[in-house]
């Protein structure tokens, strides 16, 4: 059985305001290092599969396999990440989306408010706005090593990285709250909408 492989994706972000490109360099490398591991952890587990060594008693097994998530978890959000940026951003959010998020915390600021609070947060991970598929429901979460607190089945609609890597070469760890204020000064808020109305969670494009 063939097994596809990832691709690091080619993302456009030179002059981003506040957000420097010494930064999306080296964070470029970093979602690359994703993409690899994506693609050998997966390799690994085939062949362990195929050699009848895919077993819970397996220790070796085990280890990847729990691993692979947190791998998968870093490529695809980061791709979610690049991809809702654009450099002083794009358009503004449309009416079906301030009425989505009216409808779920009151109003345009009180939902910014809660995701910048999610984003202050102590601690690394990433704010995320997801949608119920369900219901349509809108909430932020706040998710800790790409895998953990990821709501199952809910779509990503507005994603921020607030790992250190995402602002440390720009600002000190004590001045998370610029680097939130750059994060939405970039909003490429068209992606934005087009994922709220999008049935399906894809990715936004490169």
């Amino acid at each position: 059985m063939e097994q596809h492989a990832y691709k690091s994706r080619d993302f456009n972000l030179s002059g981003l305001q506040g957000i420097s490109d010494r930064t999306l360099e080296m964070h470029f490398g970093l979602y690359d290092g994703y993409v690899k591991n994506t693609n050998l952890l997966t390799e690994q587990l085939l062949e362990m599969s195929h050699k009848k060594q895919a077993l819970a008693t397996n220790p070796a097994y085990s280890e990847l396999k729990r691993h692979l998530g947190f791998e998968y978890g870093g490529m695809v959000l980061h791709e979610y990440y690049f991809g809702n940026l654009a450099p002083k951003g794009k358009e503004s959010p449309s009416a079906d989306l301030r009425r989505a998020l009216e409808a779920n915390f009151g109003t345009f600021e009180d939902w910014k408010r809660d995701f910048v609070a999610v984003g202050g947060m102590r601690g690394v991970g990433w704010a995320v706005l997801y949608q119920d598929p369900m219901t349509g429901q809108l909430s932020n979460h706040w998710i800790e090593l790409h895998q953990q607190g990821v709501p199952s089945g809910f779509k990503p609609v507005l994603v921020m990285d607030v790992w250190e890597h995402a602002f440390l070469l720009d600002y000190k760890p004590s001045e998370r709250s610029k680097y939130i204020d750059a994060f939405f000064s970039n909003i490429d808020w068209d992606v934005v909408n087009r994922c709220l109305t999008s049935t399906a969670a894809v990715r936004p494009a490169a």
